[in-house]
């Protein structure tokens, strides 16, 4: 299994602007946003940190095409983004969703980022990758930017993978928040299923029910479990084990995209659940292997939420090393690590 990681440092440029509404008040106060440029930097450290980096193949980002986009997205609200950004100035461009002078770039390597690990991942059997951007996605629909999301990276790797020849896909969504704009884009297609666990009624508010569960041909394809409040490894793991993973299974994809987002993690300061380090790893495992019985273990992980600068990388590390079938306790030989001294 050779494992690759999509990282681009240009996307630590995208700027959210302040958490708060008024722009004077975040001045004063000096407050910054949730979704920050930290939260990939401190990640990629500590993969280098850790050893882990090392056995990855690094595969670089590029940019989405206007034409890419319009896989999902429709060309006047594509064309809104890119003026907001040309603004050079913070603005609002949807619910809880802000671009900054310098996000059109970032935007579209984030998007790009899946784009190129699909197209990385389809090429030969036994592939897998972790795409490390942001903007994160999964709250974006095809005309509307919201919860930080600017693009839906994750659906529009999913219609990648469709050009490329992957009849079915299926696509985790693991983040808190509910992914109800990948749930848009797919809710009346038979080919993609979603899988969303989340926080019940967190965000947006009356998304992600039980009930909801497609329509038309889609129907059956949106698999919705919303946990409650507190939940930690084990309701996630019986989660994946008794719901999710039998709907993938009886799926068959031909690939599994994951909305790895890390922020129903217990320190998260924007959910309320309570997984550990330990709980992503173990869904990456019940994950990766439905990968490797359905579609010769192709299966890419896409940054979502996840917003505790220091737990968050750890999270993501124990996913890695899942993917990368790496063991926990790797490496062994402190001498091996490239730590300054």
């Amino acid at each position: 299994m050779t494992t690759a990681l999509v990282y681009e440092e240009r996307c630590l440029a995208h700027d959210n602007g302040s958490m708060l509404v008024d722009p004077q008040a975040a001045e004063w106060l000096r407050v910054g946003h949730a979704e920050g440029p930290e939260r990939l930097a401190r990640t990629l450290q500590l993969l280098e940190r850790s050893g882990v980096a090392q056995h990855l193949h690094r595969l670089p980002a590029r940019p989405a095409s206007a034409e890419e986009l319009a896989l999902v997205h429709s060309a006047p609200y594509i064309e809104s983004i890119r003026e907001a950004c040309e603004r050079g100035e913070h603005l609002v461009v949807g619910p809880a969703a802000r671009v900054g002078p310098d996000s059109w770039e970032p935007a579209l390597l984030s998007a790009g980022g899946g784009l190129a690990a699909v197209e990385w991942v389809l090429a030969e059997p036994a592939r897998r990758a972790y795409v490390l951007t942001r903007p994160p996605g999964h709250h974006a629909s095809a005309e509307q930017a919201m919860g930080f999301c600017l693009f839906n990276n994750v659906a529009l790797a999913a219609r990648r993978a469709q050009q490329l020849g992957a009849e079915r896909v299926a696509i985790v969504d693991w983040d808190v928040h509910h992914g109800n704009g990948t749930e848009d884009v797919f809710a009346a297609e038979a080919s993609v299923l979603l899988g969303s666990l989340h926080q019940e009624d967190l965000y947006p508010a009356g998304r992600g029910r039980a009930e909801d569960r497609g329509v038309g041909e889609g129907l059956g394809a949106t698999v919705n479990v919303p946990l409650p409040a507190g939940s930690g490894d084990r309701i996630y793991a019986r989660a994946m084990s008794d719901v999710v993973a039998p709907a993938v299974s009886a799926f068959a994809p031909d690939l599994i995209l994951v909305s790895a987002g890390q922020d129903a993690a217990a320190s998260d300061p924007l959910g309320r659940m309570s997984v550990t380090a330990e709980g992503f790893r173990a869904m990456t495992r019940a994950l990766t292997e439905l990968a490797d019985t359905h579609c010769e273990g192709r299966l890419i992980a896409l940054q979502e939420g996840g917003y505790s600068t220091d737990h968050m990388p750890f999270c993501t590390l124990a996913i890695v090393e899942q993917l990368a079938g790496l063991d926990p306790s790797f490496p062994t030989d402190p001498m091996e690590l490239d730590v300054p001294g």
